[in-house]
């Protein structure tokens, strides 16, 4: 047994330091874990880490993504052993297109899914599966879901044909449809198409998962359709419609997998860290952390990221090309800044009563968030005031971070690490 066991904080160096964090995650239910950008390679390698713990150790029966249902159901198929066989996970992640493409589209993700198909492998009769959480996908699912019904189910492809027809002309263009809608939208058709699909779905038999697929892609279309219909409105409702979508999908997942199922939930930390002990509150917006713990109270543990300095992968504007940008010394009086001062070392707090009083942790301080649009030198923007210990149930300090290492060709000249796998 580690020594540092039932510690409130650890130093992190290989997996085995994360002990302490399964003795917290104890009987949990669901644990999310977050990252303060969409870029880092530390977060994705210590988050595969804790996730590859929690599917051996504590039977977690799946990984629940910030991504597009569609693609990432391609790799829950392939981890499977159900489709795409002839294939490596780096072909099926070549093909995300969505811009932030180098959020899954990366080698760190490209060695989990060939580390869950390998145990899946080992373990038939309970394999962990790969699904994505996120409300973008309104195309995509709608053609993905014309395409199975026109196989299954003409009767109802002829109504995904008419939800599809309403959309047509809008070119996939979100913001097209954001301000046509404000005339007429499209809200009646796919409201109607998911409501043929649940009453139909049950009978979709022939494949394990061909119901709550059917039902998520359905789903996505409605609250994709009202997303955009709110994005003129530029107040908080598309924040809530977001993230109240993804809590509907993590629910739906779990009761698709049973009643003693477990989830890990991989989103950014403005999305895992509850809102209630951030300015977020203030501003009437949730979150899937808050909504989590609302319902799932102490079967709920939430894991923050942070870092002092370092490189990530952004993008200057939405649709830019992606870059590796440097990631400035954290701002005074931030709670990254507090804890590189008293250490360079990487490290893991576990809250509990001998240090959630601490003032760096019970206080409200300055905590970085970086998302996929980042300019370095407007860094005052990239802070979210938070109450750390009441916001995480854990949380790890990565001192120094490196960008991630995208699939996708044009970045940099930086090849594949030889630590690839990443095991560590």
């Amino acid at each position: 047994m580690s020594e540092q066991r039932n510690k409130s904080e650890v130093r992190l160096n290989s997996s085995r330091d994360l002990d302490a964090l399964m003795d917290r995650v104890g009987d949990a239910r669901i644990v999310l874990l977050g990252e303060a950008s969409h870029g880092t390679h530390e977060y994705y390698t210590w988050r595969s880490a804790i996730s590859k713990r929690l599917i051996t150790e504590k039977k977690f029966n799946f990984i629940a993504v910030e991504g597009d249902w569609p693609d990432c159901y391609k790799l829950n198929r392939y981890i499977k052993g159900l489709d795409h066989q002839n294939k490596a996970a780096t072909d099926i992640l070549s093909t995300f297109h969505r811009w932030p493409t180098w959020m899954w589209a990366n080698w760190e993700i490209a060695s989990l899914i060939t580390w869950l198909k390998k145990h899946n492998e080992k373990n038939s009769s309970s394999k962990c599966g790969f699904y994505g959480l996120d409300v973008y996908s309104l195309w995509e699912s709608m053609e993905t879901l014309l395409a199975y019904l026109k196989k299954n189910d003409p009767a109802a492809a002829r109504i995904a044909e008419k939800a599809l027809d309403c959309f047509s002309g809008y070119n996939k263009d979100e913001q097209r449809y954001a301000v046509s809608s404000l005339h007429a939208s499209c809200r009646e058709q796919v409201t109607r198409l998911l409501s043929e699909i649940r009453m139909k779905a049950p009978s979709y038999d022939h494949d394990p998962e061909a119901e709550i697929n059917t039902i998520q892609n359905a789903s996505v279309a409605v609250e994709a359709e009202k997303y955009y219909r709110k994005m003129m409105s530029f107040n908080n409702d598309t924040w809530n419609i977001r993230d109240s979508h993804m809590m509907a999908t993590l629910n739906r997942l779990l009761k698709f997998h049973g009643e003693s199922s477990k989830a890990i939930v991989w989103e950014h930390n403005t999305h895992v860290g509850d809102a209630r002990y951030t300015d977020m509150a203030r501003s009437g917006m949730h979150n899937v952390g808050q909504l989590a713990r609302e319902e799932y109270g102490d079967k709920c543990v939430i894991v923050g990221f942070g870092s002092y300095s370092g490189t990530v992968i952004a993008g200057e504007s939405w649709g830019a090309e992606m870059e590796v940008m440097k990631v400035p010394d954290a701002f005074p009086g931030s709670i990254e800044e507090k804890l590189h001062e008293q250490s360079a070392s990487n490290r893991l707090f576990i809250f509990n009563e001998d240090n959630k009083d601490l003032p760096q942790f019970a206080d409200t301080v300055p905590h970085r968030a970086i998302g996929v649009v980042y300019d370095p030198d407007r860094e005052y923007h990239n802070y979210v005031p938070t109450i750390l210990a009441n916001r995480y149930d854990a949380f790890a300090y990565l001192d120094k971070t490196s960008a991630v290492h995208p699939l996708h060709p044009g970045v940099d000249d930086r090849k594949v690490p030889d630590t690839y796998p990443f095991e560590f």
